[in-house]
């Protein structure tokens, strides 16, 4: 069974929306190591809420944080300090689609980071990239990141206002796989979620 963790190359770039498209894709199980603020509106329940299919299983978050902040500091203002060892992947014979918090040099405590997770945790990586100015730079630094920590990216989806030359450099450029290009919706419910599957090829 495959194991995906949605990357993302910033913060508020769509990995929730994309990660709710994946899982209902391929009915998979979703697990959200790191909550990081609003636990009354996190980023599992907005999956739940937003898939049609009776197989997936949300698994619990291993730290939920309070403050919608960084998750290092988050989690010190929890009097909590974030250890990877202690983030287990869960148990599970269903696909598993894993999201990440913020981009991948988010810190976790006060020596790792969320690459460093990634690393521990050895899963293929699916990149979320969201066109905007700038996006480019951002894309290809996470990509080369990815590369020097030898983390296999199974390839990259891009979101927000579709921006051709942008993609087609960044897929030109790195050669990284294509898996689809999703837009964004100004009200997300579960018919467009089921609607996109098509739009990613995996």
């Amino acid at each position: 069974m495959a194991k995906y963790f949605v990357a993302g190359i910033g913060t508020g770039i769509g990995k929730t929306l994309v990660s709710a498209i994946l899982t209902e894709k391929l009915n998979a199980d979703y697990w959200k190591p790191i909550q990081s603020g609003d636990l009354d509106k996190s980023d599992s329940l907005t999956v739940a809420s937003l898939i049609s299919n009776s197989k997936t299983v949300i698994h619990p978050e291993s730290y939920r944080l309070n403050n919608p902040l960084s998750p290092h500091l988050s989690a010190r203002l929890d009097n909590v300090e974030i250890e990877l060892h202690k983030i287990k992947v869960p148990d599970t014979d269903n696909n598993l689609i894993i999201e990440g918090a913020g981009g991948l040099m988010v810190p976790l405590n006060e020596k790792e980071l969320l690459i460093d997770l990634i690393k521990e945790l050895n899963v293929e990586v699916i990149l979320i990239s969201q066109n905007y100015l700038g996006s480019i730079n951002h894309t290809l630094m996470s990509i080369n990141l990815l590369n020097q920590y030898k983390i296999k990216i199974r390839g990259i989806i891009f979101n927000g206002v579709e921006n051709l030359e942008t993609q087609r450099y960044i897929l030109q450029y790195t050669n990284v796989n294509y898996l689809g290009y999703v837009s964004m919706f100004e009200t997300v419910t579960k018919e467009n979620i089921k609607l996109s599957c098509d739009l990613i090829s995996l």
